[in-house]
């Protein structure tokens, strides 16, 4: 059976944390294709969620994967407000409290958008914002 027609069947809530896994795991692949390495997969703390923890040569990015099937409300990229991203910094410097020697280490917050399923319609916004 195809992955797509399984999807379809699940519960709405269920099927919306399954695209949101897909949508990331499609993230890292790109990711890893233009030569970062990942560290880390949803990490979670009080108050914030980082999706990929990758390197760049030395830099640590931060990066959150987006998907929005549709663009009422300005799509992908409108979905990372100020609020979204003050949990994301939060979130990496609980990373960054535990990474040790790569604490000292440049970083930087990435956004990966897709308005869909599709591997070639990925956005890759380098250094989409700043703590």
């Amino acid at each position: 059976m195809c992955k797509s027609a399984i999807v379809d069947r699940l519960a709405p809530q269920r099927q919306a944390a399954e695209r949101g896994q897909i949508a990331e795991q499609m993230a890292e692949a790109h990711l890893n294709a233009a030569g970062l390495r990942t560290l880390a997969r949803n990490f979670r703390c009080r108050g914030g969620e980082l999706d990929l923890v990758c390197r760049d040569g030395k830099t640590l990015v931060f990066v959150e994967v987006r998907l929005r099937g549709r663009s009422d409300f300005g799509g992908a990229a409108a979905s990372i407000t100020p609020r979204k991203q003050a949990r994301i910094v939060l979130a990496a410097r609980h990373w960054l409290a535990q990474a040790g020697r790569l604490a000292d280490a440049p970083c930087r917050f990435d956004v990966v958008l897709l308005d869909a399923l599709d591997s070639t319609r990925i956005e890759w916004i380098r250094g989409a914002f700043d703590t």
